[in-house]
């Protein structure tokens, strides 16, 4: 196990929160703070802030409060949004108004804060978030959530007070990608499932959703001039369910969810290996022109597109066409894993047709680091998912080609897979990978992960869940949290930031406000959650 320790920036000076006349050390909870009657302290801010300074007196919301936009559409209802979110708990009004002065204010503005990087000020008058794009006045908008007692979080009006404290936050991710992957296709998750995921994921600042839309147990997106896809192999599951699938309308309705919570929707259509389900519904993708039955086990690796075949590269082309049409965002991934059946040879012919495809309708191509024993094109991310014990030759292919210029999006299986077991006795998930309990998926340092990959050629991080054990919303919930957290620390705050001992008191601290938010997680004995 490689693990990298790093001088604790604990943010000292916030350690002593003046505006509740508290002296909060670390390994602590306060009982006040754990019941939610004091502002809380910048110190509990997950991810970690890359500057914060506390200092001066609080702001309280009341009845009175107003929040006040600069006269942008965007601004405007980031701040409808923010109001949505303080309403049923405080159940005061919060008007969205123009112009004034006081209450919490946002405004687009200059400024050292990139495109998603912003600043929060807050003091007697009220709290100011400034950024310099949309994306980042959100951000700070999850942050000021943060620093409201958790019950802030509930759907019925609550006591309060509803202080924050007083003090500056200067904040901006360390990586521009920073995404978590839902599987729908071994079990598929209903429109209402995954926008209620989305919300999950924009409250730590995650910016990607990765759907992994095609396997071999379901394919999971209607594609009009392949129409079987969707009707027959999207009409079963793991375990033989009713499956389920996409139209187009509804998926457009994810992503423009995804687009209001600032997250970026990057489809996947796995190929040529994990595609059994388009091998079910068209005889014409096999090479001996004989459909499979429908599959609805767990295994891998056992079926391929038909390489050599002329229409297979129509259907890729069709597919390809028709998805990146629903989707504004860059990337399109086109998987690449587990090709066990596919030939090398075959492999790299067919990647190298592939990608161009990608290409020629607007989007640029990820796909898992297998990818890399082919010919990555020029731009293309190469998806890291292999293990600490994952054979030195592997991950050398991978590093040469980032030092060739291709990025990586880690997401080490042993690590950040929120589909692995905590522990033995974990009700859900899977082993394959060993145990993942909560500091191992965060107590490691992307920029030095992989041996001879330049730092600069990690593009983010990315938290995948595989669903051959998923179901419900609470099984999403209890293998997320508390885990995906931490990865979205990892993908957001300064390494100089990353300190196990510091980070398990704030990731405590989150415990009530998942509580407060309807989130079940798993309770893992390696944090101090409050009583």
């Amino acid at each position: 196990m490689s693990q990298h320790h790093r001088t604790p920036r604990i943010l000292g000076t916030l350690l002593l929160v003046a505006t509740a006349g508290l002296t909060v050390g670390v390994g602590t909870q306060p009982a006040a703070a754990a019941r939610g009657t004091t502002a809380t302290p910048f110190d509990r801010v997950v991810p970690a802030p890359a500057s914060a300074e506390a200092g001066g007196s609080p702001y309280k919301i009341t009845q009175g409060t107003r929040i006040r936009v600069d006269g942008t559409s965007e601004t405007r209802r980031i701040g409808e949004y923010l109001a949505g979110a303080l309403r049923p708990s405080t159940g005061y009004s919060l008007p969205v108004t123009t112009g004034g002065t006081g209450g919490i204010r946002l405004t687009l503005g200059s400024g050292p804060f990139g495109d998603e990087g912003y600043r929060l000020s807050s003091g007697t008058g009220g709290v100011t978030i400034t950024a310099r794009r949309p994306a980042g006045l959100f951000h700070g908008v999850q942050t000021l959530r943060q620093l409201l007692p958790a019950s802030v979080e509930k759907k019925t009006v609550q006591p309060g007070p509803w202080t924050v404290a007083g003090g500056t936050v200067t904040d901006s991710p360390r990586y521009a990608y920073r995404g978590a992957m839902l599987d729908v296709s071994r079990h598929f998750f209903t429109v209402a499932q995954v926008e209620r995921y989305v919300d999950e994921l924009a409250l730590y600042k995650i910016n990607t959703l990765h759907l992994h839309l095609s396997d071999d147990q379901g394919w999971r997106i209607a594609v009009d001039s392949w129409p079987r896809l969707a009707t027959y192999g999207g009409s079963t599951q793991v375990g033989g369910g009713p499956g389920g699938f996409y139209t187009k309308a509804q998926y457009r309705e994810i992503v423009r969810h995804a687009a209001s919570r600032y997250v970026e929707v990057v489809p996947e259509i796995d190929m040529p290996g994990h595609t059994n389900a388009a091998l079910a519904s068209y005889a014409a993708l096999n090479c001996d022109g004989v459909t499979p039955p429908l599959y609805t086990g767990t295994d891998v690796g056992f079926s391929s597109l038909c390489v050599p075949k002329a229409v297979t590269y129509d259907f890729v082309d069709d597919v390809v066409r028709e998805l990146a049409a629903l989707t504004p965002g860059r990337y399109l991934h086109i998987g690449g894993d587990e090709a066990h059946s596919t030939g090398h040879t075959d492999y790299v012919a067919f990647m190298d047709r592939v990608q161009p495809i990608v290409a020629r309708y607007g989007k640029t191509v990820i796909g898992w680091h297998q990818l890399t024993g082919a010919h990555p094109a020029k731009g293309a991310l190469a998806q890291y998912w292999g293990l600490d014990d994952t054979s030195a030759a592997e991950k050398a292919q991978v590093a040469q080609a980032a030092r060739n210029g291709t990025r990586l999006i880690l997401s080490p299986a042993d690590r950040v897979y929120l589909d692995m077991k905590y522990t033995e006795d974990t009700p859900l998930g899977q082993d394959w990978a060993g145990l993942v309990e909560v500091q191992r998926s965060y107590d490691w340092d992307p920029g030095g992960y992989l041996p001879g990959a330049p730092a600069s050629a990690v593009a983010g991080v990315e938290a995948p869940l595989w669903s051959e054990t998923i179901v419900t919303d609470a099984d999403i919930d209890y293998m997320t949290f508390p885990r995906l957290p931490g990865v979205a620390e990892l993908g957001w705050s300064p390494a100089a930031t990353h300190d196990w001992d510091a980070y398990r008191v704030r990731l405590a601290a989150q415990g009530p406000r998942w509580e407060a938010l309807g989130i079940g997680y798993y309770r893992s004995p390696q944090v101090p959650w409050p009583a």
